[in-house]
């Protein structure tokens, strides 16, 4: 079972959509405090409703591998950033840049539950993400 599959699993166990909501804010603020010196335009998700940054870098203990911190103003979205981080975890740039996210979003029925404006919202979160995992594939940042 793939990590997506697993938190797929996961999240239709929670039941109904007032437990889902609760779980995602729940894991939104158990991210740890994202540094001032991150919450700069370069990481901030523009067409995001929301004020969202992101940041990658390579994994401190595990050079060749991806580490994303996050943090956004509302509660469900926060949860969603985590949710992505966790996602993240133990994986290389080109492995997380491949992860089928439509697959994650379609299993957890996100679109069914969140305004069509949140909807793109979640979607550029993601190509950030995808977009900062490329940048450190092409500077070579996670080459151990």
């Amino acid at each position: 079972m793939s990590d997506i599959d697993n938190l797929i699993s996961g999240f239709e166990m929670l039941g109904d959509w007032e437990h889902r909501y609760q779980y995602l804010a729940e894991l939104g603020e158990k991210l740890p405090e994202l540094p001032d010196a991150l919450r700069v335009e370069a990481n901030r998700v523009k067409p995001c409703m929301s004020q969202v940054w992101v940041y990658a870098q390579p994994d401190p203990q595990i050079p060749q591998n991806i580490h994303f911190q996050g943090d956004c103003d509302t509660s469900i979205i926060k949860g969603v950033v985590a949710l992505l981080i966790k996602l993240s975890k133990g994986k290389t740039p080109q492995e997380f840049i491949d992860l089928d996210i439509d697959h994650l979003f379609e299993g957890l029925k996100l679109a069914d539950h969140l305004s069509p404006n949140r909807h793109v919202g979640i979607y550029a979160i993601v190509d950030v993400m995808k977009s900062q995992a490329a940048q450190l594939i092409n500077t070579g940042a996670n080459t151990a």
